[in-house]
């Protein structure tokens, strides 16, 4: 699966965007791959409130994940968050979110942060309580962990079907379209086209209902990888339309299929 490699670093950030953000516009920014116009609405209010905070902090970082750039800018975010958390929940979700940034600086080369990458999911384990909604997201990227940088996907696998179990109990829609398409990963690396070919189309149905435009086209390129000719021809073409229309981003998809960026 060469050509989804970079795509299997990606992560939800925003809970259930369909129940509504703390402020409104947040998530069809956010969509539309506007990062920083959704985090300028939600700095007045990150200021005092850990909610808007950690989701600021959240948009930052996936910010980081489809441009590689802004990392200075999602760890003051981060910092700020983890300043206001309260609660044994609200310290276990910024733990999360440290987990995850320092994953996506470890995936994409910029610094080696592994260790603080497990240590900090490992903290959030510890803190957030069973029920919590965080614990889906956290067993999401715990799952990336293990198979990204640990290479067990073993783990990983269990890992992705508790926060698929866990997005759907708690209704986020968002990371069950990831929890599908991670799942439907391992699938395919393991031959099994018919289970992968169902989790991408999964995916890539949920996104579309969403309006998650900036995650489309990695979910239309991971499907390609499954379908025949020429499907898979139609879909790629999609997916390079949307990333002319996007400015090139993500940019690593943009560079794997030749498309000009900005």
């Amino acid at each position: 699966m060469a050509d989804t490699a970079m795509s299997d670093a990606e992560v939800d950030s925003e809970p259930n965007p369909t129940a509504g953000g703390s402020v409104p516009h947040v998530w069809r920014l956010r969509a539309r791959g506007c990062w920083t116009e959704a985090a300028t609405l939600l700095a007045p209010y990150a200021l005092t409130a850990f909610g808007p905070a950690l989701e600021r902090a959240g948009l930052l970082a996936e910010q980081c994940l489809f441009t590689l750039d802004g990392w200075p800018e999602a760890e003051d975010a981060l910092r700020t968050a983890e300043a206001l958390a309260r609660t044994d929940d609200e310290r276990g979700e910024a733990a999360c979110e440290r987990g995850h940034l320092a994953y996506l600086a470890t995936q994409f080369a910029v610094h080696d942060r592994a260790d603080e990458a497990s240590a900090a999911l490992g903290r959030s384990a510890a803190l957030l309580t069973p029920g919590a909604p965080g614990r889906p997201l956290l067993d999401f990227r715990r799952g990336l962990v293990a198979e990204n940088l640990a290479g067990d996907r073993v783990a990983a696998r269990a890992a992705y079907r508790r926060a698929h179990s866990g997005a759907v109990a708690h209704g986020d829609t968002l990371l069950t379209s990831f929890t599908w398409r991670h799942l439907a990963g391992l699938a395919a690396r393991d031959g099994d086209l018919a289970e992968a070919h169902r989790g991408f189309t999964e995916s890539l149905r949920i996104r579309t209902e969403l309006g998650y435009l900036i995650g489309a086209a990695p979910a239309l390129v991971s499907l390609a990888t499954v379908e025949p000719e020429p499907e898979a021809v139609r879909l790629r073409a999609e997916a390079c339309r949307l990333l002319r229309l996007l400015g090139g981003v993500p940019v690593w998809l943009a560079d794997e299929l030749g498309v000009n960026g900005r």
